[in-house]
Formats: C-alpha cells, structure tokens, sequence
C-alpha cells in the first residue's frame, strides 16, 4: 500500500493559492487607480499568498504523485475550503476594516462560502479596492475551488470525480461533455458570461463601474454581499429588476444555463428539477403577496417586494430590500421552508438542494402506495433515470445531518445569548449559504452580527464550511474510523 499523498493535497492547495494571489492583482489595481490608501496593505497580502503559494506547489508539494485516492480527495478538499478562506483574511487584517482577527476570519469565510454574512454595517465606508475584494471571494467561491484543479491539472485522473461530486455536495451533477476537465472549462465559461453580461447591464443603467462589478459577482455567485447598505434598492429600480432576474437564474443548474447560452432550449422545459423550481417559485410569489395585500399593503407593492424576496430567498442570495411594514406569520414559515430548500442542484446556491427535497417526497409516496397496495413496485426517478438505491439513503443522511448541524448550531448561538427563534434561523440562513436573513430582519429589525460574541461567530463560520463543502468529507475527515484506516 502506498503512503498519503499529502505531497499532492499540499501541492494543490499551493496552486490554489497562486490564482488567488494573482487575483488579488484586481483590487490593488482599483487601488492605485482610486488612490484608496490601501495599495500597500494588498501588496503584502499579495506577496505572503504568493510566497506560501510557492512553498507549497514547490517544496512542500513537490514530486507529488498524481494519483488521488477517495480519501485523500475528502482532505483536499478540507484543506483548500480552510486555507484559502484563512489566507484570505490578510486583506481585512492588514487594511484594518475589520477590528479583529476573527471578525476577519468570519468575513472571508462568508465570502469564499457565498454566504453573505457581514459584520461591515455600512459598506459604503469601505475602500472600493477592499469592495472589489469582498466580491472578489465570492466569485472565486461560487462555482468552486476544487473546480480550478479540475480544469487545471488534468492527471488527477479518476480522482477528479471525487472532487467534482464534493463541489456539487454530491448531488450526481450532469457533465457537459464526456471528458470532465472540458465539461468544468465550460461551466466557468457560461459562470464568466452571465457575471460579464449582469455587470455590462447595470453599467448602462447608470451603476458605477464598482457597484456593478461587485453586484454582478455576488449575484451570480448567489453570495449577498452589497455595497450599500441600503441594500439593493440603493442602485435604482432598474438595477432592482435586473438582479432579480440574474438571482433567478443562478439558482438554476448550471448545465442548464448552458442549454439557454448555446440556444439549444428545445428541452428544456422537460427538466423536471426546472419545473419544480419555476412552479416553487411563481406559487412561493404569489402566496407572499396574498399575504402581505391580507396585512393591508398595496397589491403593486406588495408583488414587487414579493418576487424580489423569493428570488433571493430560493437561490440563497440573500439581498435584502426595505420590508413592508407588516409581516406576515405565513411569509415567516415559507420564508424559513425556502431558506432550507435552497436552490436547484449543480447551481451556486446553497442549501438541501431542491432534487434532494424531489427525491425524498418521490420515496415517501411511493412508500405509502406500497403501504395500500403491496404488490406495487415504484420506483424513484429524475428525469426519467431510476434513482438507485444506495443515492437514496446518501440522500436522506444527509438531510438528517445538515437538521442536526442546525439544530446543533442553534444551540450554541442559544447558549451564546441569542433567541431561540433567532438562533435558528441564523443556523439555517448560514449553513444554507443565505447569510443576511430576510426572515430575521423583518422579524426584529436589523440582524447585526458584528455584535455577536465570538463563540456565535466561529460557530457561524464552520456552519457556512458545512453548508458549502459536501458535509460527509468534513466527517470523514474528523471520524476516528477515517485516521484508523
């Protein structure tokens, strides 16, 4: 038996590593050209991930074998979802917009993590380099880390799978073409087009070049970080409009999306994780808006604010726009079921994953009308493909993990001093990578996690990891059996 490949797993983190500090090229340039004051500060950020970078690809990583195991892909992929994001809080230390380390380390992981979640009150204060950086996390970590090294190094052979199926949570994504490195190369390619063409529209719309950059990147990345905080509304009813529309569609497969860019649309519409999402979607719509009319609003208004809520609800954006004056308890309960939903499978959303939730209603009826009719045989399909059996119990333990992580999560931030109602709440908004909960500030207010203990904090951010990597390597990782073996 041959030893651990950790030469390969540092190697790979260490490429990972350089792409990021050659981004880092962006804000440093949006520095010098706005003259922030911050172009040293992310020189040094820069330099430390390129030198660490390079000790890792080429001394740590060197003469690496490229043959990855099933269990050595599980810590490639913990150690690039950890390194990266700790890597990542340079920026915030050295700048100094943020007061302390871990409010640095909870800002970078909610932005390589697509969630969201702030402790900056007013992003309008920020530097505009450090603006473009924020987006900047939330781009990279929206379609995946891991699928960099599958585009990149393609003698990772049959361990790529591994990492492909751990970027997507395990939801049996579809492949583009029949080589996989290709099939993530376009991916990336439809992902650049969309965030190009939503930043090109709300640049002639009259949003600054900025403001539309990191809107764009965090809307496709389905993240939530603003600019403003105001919100969205803050960049104009046309940018509104503009980003619901994008939200939507972000939350829809991706290999999807390739269908509508390459115009090949004939079917489409036979995808049934498509239908179920649009159907969700249009009656998630207009229950809210029967419900906020029923509290007095206006039916104008309270459609408008309707379809943006659920947009950024479904595809766990998580962007936020003045609430009506009322809320409704039946929004609150549908609000927190579309939270833990989440967005279509093979999407930059986070949460269950609507075809986890298709699979799981498909089995208990089938298992009820096996109950009045023995002889029956049903069987699960997606799409018309039988769901095998084995991907059926993978898929009901992980639901079950992902509601204890919850209800685990809620009870620290309990214990840390929050609600029980907002405890969980927060739990689930963060593990399902939505972040700034619209369910908790229409509840009371304003959710301020700047304010919250550190406890709350780190607990928060290994919720966002947990939500964001395939949560059976986490514990594979941490399982006593895994180091046995």
């Amino acid at each position: 038996m041959r030893r651990f490949n950790w030469r390969l797993i540092a190697q790979v983190t260490g490429v990972l590593l350089l792409y990021l500090s050659a981004g880092m090229l962006m804000p440093l340039a949006v520095s010098v050209y706005e003259r922030d004051g911050m172009q040293f500060a992310l020189a040094v950020s820069e330099m430390l991930m390129l030198m660490a970078g390079l000790f890792l690809r080429n001394i740590a990583g060197g003469k690496a074998s490229y043959e990855l195991r099933e269990d050595e892909s599980y810590w490639l992929t913990a150690a690039a979802w950890i390194v990266l994001p700790l890597f990542g809080t340079l920026p915030y230390l050295f700048t100094g917009v943020t007061p302390s380390f871990i409010d640095a380390v909870f800002e970078s992981f909610s932005g390589f993590t697509t969630t969201g979640s702030s402790v900056i009150l007013v992003p309008e204060e920020l530097p505009p380099s450090m603006l473009t950086y924020r987006a900047l996390t939330q781009w990279v970590g929206g379609l995946g880390l891991l699928l960099f090294v599958v585009a990149l190094l393609r003698r990772l052979g049959l361990g790529a799978g591994s990492l492909y199926e751990a970027e997507f949570s395990g939801t049996q994504q579809r492949k583009l073409h029949p080589r996989l490195a290709h099939s993530v190369t376009r991916m990336w390619t439809i992902y650049g087009l969309l965030t190009v063409t939503m930043m090109c529209v709300l640049w002639f719309q009259g949003v600054g070049l900025v403001d539309a950059f990191c809107t764009a990147c965090s809307t496709v990345s389905t993240g939530g970080f603003v600019t403003h905080a105001g919100g969205i509304t803050a960049l104009g009813h046309g940018a509104t409009v503009t980003v619901t529309v994008f939200m939507f569609l972000s939350g829809v497969n991706v290999a999807l999306l390739y269908r509508i860019f390459t115009l090949k649309w004939r079917h489409l519409w036979r995808d049934e994780e498509l239908r179920t999402y649009t159907v969700l979607f249009v009656v998630s719509v207009a229950v809210c808006t029967a419900a906020f009319a029923a509290e007095g609003e206006e039916l104008k208004q309270a459609a408008a604010f309707s379809v943006f809520h659920i947009a950024s609800t479904m595809s766990t954006c998580g962007f936020y726009t003045p609430v009506p004056a009322h809320w409704s308890f039946v929004v609150s309960v549908l609000t927190f079921l579309l939270i833990v939903t989440g967005a279509s499978a093979g999407s930059t959303g986070g949460g269950i994953k609507l075809r986890r939730i298709m699979i799981m209603v498909q089995y208990v009826a089938n298992y009820f009308t096996r109950m009045i009719h023995p002889n029956a045989v049903r069987q699960v399909k997606v799409n018309g493909e039988i769901v095998e059996s084995g991907y059926i119990n993978k898929v009901f333990a992980f639901v079950f993990l992902y509601i204890l992580f919850i209800v685990g999560g809620g009870f620290v931030l309990t214990m840390a001093g929050s609600s029980i109602p907002d405890a969980l709440c927060m739990a689930a908004a963060n593990i399902s990578n939505l972040g700034p909960s619209p369910l908790i500030n229409a509840m009371g207010g304003s959710l301020d996690y700047a304010l919250l203990p550190p406890i709350a904090k780190g607990t928060l951010t290994l919720l966002m990891v947990a939500g964001r990597v395939e949560l059976f390597a986490i514990l594979a990782v941490v399982s006593p059996a895994y180091w046995r073996s």
